[in-house]
């Protein structure tokens, strides 16, 4: 029996996390300001005067040695979960993620396993200044030896951490920071998909919307606006950016024949021009229009006054199912 509740999605990162720390011991959660303060977005709020400060560890102002350390941590048989606290400033631990965590396994002919998870809170829409507003995800699933993964929702950040945790991988965890105050219900009972699943989210006929994180309820908005001007749109919601889930996009597009992927991160070599690519190649036939992308632009991420203009609105995406629709 089902047993559920509602929660923003923040504090569903919360339980999941309380969750895993009380079923095993082994799970240790290292970050700056994890402690007393809770983090930045207070997803680790309560967990150290829970658990003790030896389990939820404040760190220095160190990403490198954070994730140094979680390595180290891995190799002695703990489950670390490291929070980086905001997008921007994982680059200074980037060196050790590709470099050591993802080749480690391959490196000990799969003898050694690196159970790491790194969190990242990502993505734009709060109005912050530079190296705090940024989408870095094509840097990861690009690295070989990751797993990246994205909850949208708060049933899908609660469940999603836990295995993330409980993977014998290093995962790149995407939090969109965005959507921490975005409240959903939470099946505390029972998980409804795999960690690496992808998920449709509405049902449609005419135009298939693909995108992750907190595009996905710009995708929902879109298609809602679309249903009222006769237009029939299904939304996908990717979660596993690395490795992806083809089979629900692609049964998808076959339908429908044409496919719009929205993001905020730059469109050059991002996960949405894989996407693209890869639907292309095996749907090639189906398809009544070309793949189309709507992404932030090709620049820095801009000042907070400007951010509107860099990330997809609901009319951006609609401006694109109307070319599809157009071929």
């Amino acid at each position: 029996m089902s047993e559920t509740t509602t929660m923003p999605l923040g504090k569903a990162l919360n339980a999941g996390l309380r969750r895993a720390l009380s079923e095993n011991d082994r799970v240790v959660l290292t970050g700056e300001d994890i402690g007393p303060l809770g983090g930045v977005f207070r997803v680790t709020e309560g967990l150290q005067a829970e658990f003790g400060p030896q389990r939820v560890v404040d760190t220095p102002l160190a990403e490198s040695g954070i994730i140094g350390t979680a390595i180290g941590l891995a190799l002695a048989g703990f489950r670390p979960v490291c929070e980086i606290q905001f997008d921007g400033f994982v680059f200074p631990g980037f060196d050790q993620i590709t470099t050591q965590l993802a080749k480690f396994t391959n490196r000990h002919e799969g003898a050694v396993s690196m159970p790491v998870v790194i969190r990242i809170p990502y993505g734009g829409h709060i109005g912050a200044i530079e190296h705090h507003q940024e989408s870095p995800e094509a840097y990861f699933t690009h690295t070989a030896g990751l797993r990246v993964v994205s909850p949208s929702t708060a049933n899908d950040a609660y469940w999603m951490i836990q295995d993330a945790i409980a993977s014998d991988d290093p995962v790149i965890f995407l939090e969109p920071k965005a959507k921490y105050w975005q409240k959903g219900e939470v099946d505390i009972s029972e998980r409804a998909i795999d960690l690496h699943a992808s998920r449709v989210v509405r049902r449609g006929t005419d135009v298939t919307l693909v995108g992750h994180g907190a595009m996905v309820t710009t995708l929902l908005q879109a298609a809602a606006l679309a249903e009222a001007e006769g237009t029939s749109c299904e939304v996908i919601d990717v979660r596993s950016l690395s490795p992806i889930d083809y089979a629900p996009i692609l049964d998808s597009v076959r339908r429908t024949g044409r496919m719009v992927y929205a993001q905020e991160a730059p469109g050059f070599t991002s996960v949405g021009s894989e996407v693209a690519a890869t639907v292309t190649e095996r749907a090639f036939y189906s398809l009544e229009a070309p793949v189309l992308r709507v992404s932030g632009f090709d620049v820095p991420f801009p000042p907070a006054k400007l951010e509107g203009v860099y990330l997809p609105d609901p009319d951006r995406i609609l401006e694109a199912v109307d070319r599809a629709l157009a071929y």
